[in-house]
């Protein structure tokens, strides 16, 4: 029998996580909440870019949380509404649904955001009899399960370090590349993600989640940032990218144990190729690095169809939340980390 799933918002990742649901043998469609006007009453194939399945999108919630749906896989951005964002899961979590979201990325760690915010979704997950899964690529899998597995083949360990090396070029979202991260706009304009303390939010989860794997104690979570121009103007999907503005980001979350960063968080992000040859280069992916006996590399990259590393991140994000929705309908109601799951596999993916 098929786990019933709706999916809540078609953007970035939910079109990618729209056409895995109906693309994975043990889950049906449900449903698809849409905030759009434009998006409603479409079909959902047609949101995602595959042919008509004959589920209607709609933005009635209430429709939808009075369904006999399992699960909802909650991708609305929320960047801007955290808090916000955390009321709609609570609510979805009390109408008796299991949630997968990669929206609400410091609580890959349901902790992190501080026992106020854990006990509500502690609460709504035992009102509603559901379980609560944060996740993605990262914060996700890249800087969490899989840097945790690698580490169980080291002797002994000094440092974990992540390294995201992306040109984002093309990932069109601008709400998030121009507006959060702040491409494109004055060298001393302070984007949302450049704030004081806002990089620690955002990925304090992880190093925490990272911390609790590996049974140490944190001193504490820093951070550090540097940012460079555009020496040319660039174009981009989302419009240009003027000389002189902000054009690569380069920043660090760091887990202190004993006086020294053991854990650390690396982006290294670019608007193009050429600039910032100083810094870390990629094709396109995830470094895990760790330092000790033996030295391990481990190099993580990913494309779309079309070959994009940018796109096929974010392919990679609703990936993980909907294969592990299976696992996480099953486990207790509570929210979870990954640390609390079984191991998720491709099983039944294989394409014929």
């Amino acid at each position: 029998m098929a786990y019933r799933v709706i999916q809540w918002s078609t953007g970035n990742v939910g079109r990618y996580s729209l056409r895995a649901i109906l693309n994975h043998p043990e889950l049906e469609l449900a449903g698809v909440w849409v905030h759009s006007e434009k998006k409603a009453g479409r079909d959902a194939g047609e949101l995602c870019g595959t042919g008509p399945v004959g589920v209607i999108a709609t933005n009635d919630a209430d429709s939808l949380l009075e369904s006999d749906a399992d699960c909802v896989v909650y991708t609305a951005t929320a960047d801007v509404r955290l808090l916000e964002a955390v009321e709609d899961v609570c609510r979805i979590l009390r109408a008796g649904k299991n949630v997968v979201s990669s929206s609400i990325v410091p609580l890959v760690h349901p902790a992190h955001m501080g026992p106020d915010i854990q006990q509500k979704l502690e609460d709504a997950c035992r009102e509603g009899n559901a379980s609560l899964w944060f996740n993605g690529i990262d914060p996700g899998f890249a800087n969490d399960l899989l840097p945790l597995v690698l580490s169980g083949l080291a002797e002994r360990w000094t440092q974990i370090r992540i390294q995201e090396i992306v040109n984002y070029a093309t990932y069109d979202q601008p709400e998030v590349v121009l507006g959060t991260m702040g491409f494109g706009k004055p060298m001393d304009e302070l984007p949302l993600l450049l704030q004081p303390g806002m990089l620690t939010i955002a990925w304090g989860g992880t190093i925490r989640l990272l911390a609790e794997g590996l049974g140490l104690e944190l001193d504490e979570i820093s951070q550090r940032y540097e940012c460079l121009p555009a020496e040319r103007d660039l174009e981009t999907p989302m419009g240009l990218i003027a000389e002189g503005t902000r054009a690569a980001l380069r920043f660090e979350v760091m887990g202190v144990v004993g006086g020294e960063p053991r854990l650390v968080v690396e982006h290294v992000t670019r608007m193009h190729d050429d600039l910032a040859p100083d810094w870390p280069r990629s094709d396109g992916g995830y470094h895990i690095i760790i330092e000790g006996v033996p030295r391990l590399v481990c190099k993580l990259d990913m494309e779309d169809e079309h070959g994009d590393h940018a796109v096929g991140g974010v392919l990679l994000t609703a990936t993980r939340l909907v294969n592990a929705i299976p696992a996480v309908v099953a486990a207790p109601p509570r929210p979870l980390t990954p640390l609390d799951l079984p191991l998720i596999t491709g099983k039944g993916l294989l394409a014929t």
